[in-house]
């Protein structure tokens, strides 16, 4: 790939790289697509589909999946320990970082995040196939998870907010706003209040991201957050949306790229905040 200037540019592989190493046996492709039909409509050859819904969230709890579940996941991808896990997908990569975050709840570091995600390998004329790659179950063993280095729960948002610490609200400005509940064209449900949580910044995720899906380079990256916004990389950051996918790509820029050392992502998001009683709300 070529030098954007990135904190941790390891985490990132570009499309070229797919190409020559997408099939290598140590690597897993994982598409992860806000719309869970894409996957079988065409894909990356060698790659299998993470649902968001499915595969990451319990069905039960608003929660996402324990150690055992996560266990069986991955053995039933074929990813073993060692495996170096590569996720893309569509709307610019937002629902690839969502699934490379949850895997961090689970300390399974060695992931990365194809730059361009799916737009830029169709843009480029490459190849897609129907044809679901045959899987040896693995054997992976899976750490317990410990959601505190990367997630932020109701209550640390609070007391994050109560601290007058930094929140970065990722959503479209109509939403920090509270002229709508969720973006332009999507069913508006989800929180009986709108609004933003009361100090938060509006960066829209999507600003990260160029044209052709791909990330920003780290000197556009930080005129955003840094010259604009005034953050720096030893800020105690919160990000969060509407229910923590969007913010995941934002939380990827910041720890990734940026090197931001204390980001964390608020998946409950505004379907939370919004709905709670007496959590402060601003307009």
């Amino acid at each position: 790939m070529s030098d954007k200037g990135y904190v941790h540019s390891e985490v990132l592989v570009s499309t070229d790289w797919v190409a020559a190493h997408g099939n290598d046996a140590n690597v897993r492709l994982l598409e992860s697509n806000e719309d869970i039909l894409l996957y079988d409509t065409g894909h990356i050859p060698g790659a299998l589909k993470i649902d968001w819904q499915e595969d990451l969230n319990d069905h039960l709890v608003r929660d996402y999946i324990g150690k055992d579940a996560f266990e069986g996941l991955l053995r039933k991808l074929g990813v073993s320990n060692d495996t170096t896990v590569v996720f893309y997908g569509d709307k610019s990569n937002w629902w690839a970082t969502y699934a490379f975050w949850v895997f961090q709840l689970f300390g399974h570091t060695n992931a990365k995040v194809v730059d361009g995600g799916r737009q830029k390998w169709i843009d480029e004329g490459r190849e897609l196939t129907r044809e679901k790659p045959a899987v040896t179950v693995s054997n992976y063993v899976a750490q317990e998870r410990n959601d505190a280095p990367v997630r932020a729960l109701r209550d640390d948002t609070l007391a994050h907010q109560t601290a007058g610490k930094p929140l970065v609200d990722v959503r479209s400005p109509a939403e920090y706003r509270g002229e709508l509940l969720h973006m332009a064209n999507y069913p508006q449900e989800g929180a009986l209040r709108g609004g933003h949580i009361r100090g938060a910044r509006n960066v829209p995720w999507a600003r990260a991201a160029n044209e052709d899906g791909t990330f920003k380079s780290a000197a556009d990256l930080r005129a955003i957050y840094e010259t604009e916004q005034g953050l720096k990389p030893s800020d105690d950051i919160v990000a969060y949306c509407r229910i923590g996918e969007r913010s995941s790509h934002s939380w990827f820029v910041l720890k990734y790229l940026l090197g931001y050392e204390k980001v964390r992502n608020y998946d409950g998001s505004w379907t939370e905040w919004g709905n709670a009683v007496g959590l402060p709300i601003e307009r």
